[in-house]
């Protein structure tokens, strides 16, 4: 017969982190959906909104700040602040993929249906509070964003207007990356780094990508000291760990063999 009672005591000697409480997960995931409503749902009680923003996010910060030093229950006013100036930010990057994707028929559409921009949207909005040394709910975040629409992107990476994401899924954007104006990514790409060695943790270790810049599908570009030059075209498939200078086109040239079938 089991022994309930031993079993129990096995499980709670393993448990390791006295800190961790999925709940932290749902509520985050909730403050991430309430606050990507808030600011595109219309109409809408804004001054009701925020209030209930608030109330959530208090509860992030008894959740998620175990560092008694950190003045997590202060960053909501100067969160708040920045709220406006993130719209702004994200009604470009709809922009961007209005004018850029013929398929798009509307603006609502793009707000609506679009991975790439909830994607971009939830990494801007967690980007604001991951400058802030707020902890894990950032990422939790963008964790969130991951698993609706397929694009990884950490909100420690810095993208600058007018970002346009084309399909989107399965997009990977690391921590260090630096992606500046007008630049178009397609699905698969990846900008990451080299190695992943833990003690490379505080260095630049993925790729800059510079403004006007469209990368196609599966492309690879890897490292912190890779540049991609401004007005550059990177190819379907490219794998790159080097930087190429302003106005490049990189292909990659595969080989494509084709035979006919002995006819019977």
């Amino acid at each position: 017969m089991i022994n309930k009672k031993e079993i129990v005591n096995q499980i709670r000697s393993h448990k390791q982190n006295a800190n961790l409480n999925f709940k932290l997960k749902d509520d985050a995931q909730r403050f991430t959906r309430e606050l990507f409503a808030t600011l595109f749902n219309f109409p809408n009680d804004l001054d009701e909104d925020l209030d209930h923003l608030e109330r959530l996010f208090e509860d992030l910060v008894e959740l998620a700040c175990w560092e008694l030093d950190k003045k997590c229950s202060k960053v909501w006013d100067e969160y708040v602040s920045e709220l406006p100036e993130i719209l702004r930010k994200l009604n470009l990057d709809a922009k961007a993929i209005y004018e850029n994707d013929p398929a798009a028929e509307t603006i609502e559409e793009v707000y609506l249906a679009y991975p790439g921009f909830y994607a971009i949207a939830i990494y801007r909005l967690s980007n604001a509070l991951y400058k802030k040394g707020f902890p894990i709910v950032p990422r939790l975040m963008t964790e969130y964003a991951h698993h609706v629409t397929g694009v990884d992107i950490n909100p420690g990476a810095t993208i600058g207007e007018h970002f346009f994401m084309d399909h989107a899924t399965g997009i990977v954007i690391g921590e260090t990356a630096l992606i500046k104006d007008h630049v178009k990514l397609y699905q698969g790409v990846t900008l990451g780094a080299l190695s992943v060695s833990k003690k490379l943790q505080a260095t630049k270790r993925h790729p800059t990508i510079e403004d006007h810049v469209t990368i196609y599908a599966n492309a690879t570009i890897l490292g912190g000291d890779t540049i991609i030059g401004e007005h550059s075209l990177i190819g379907g498939n490219v794998w790159l760990t080097k930087s190429v200078p302003p106005f490049s086109l990189v292909s990659h040239k595969p080989e494509i063999l084709i035979r006919e079938l002995e006819k019977k």
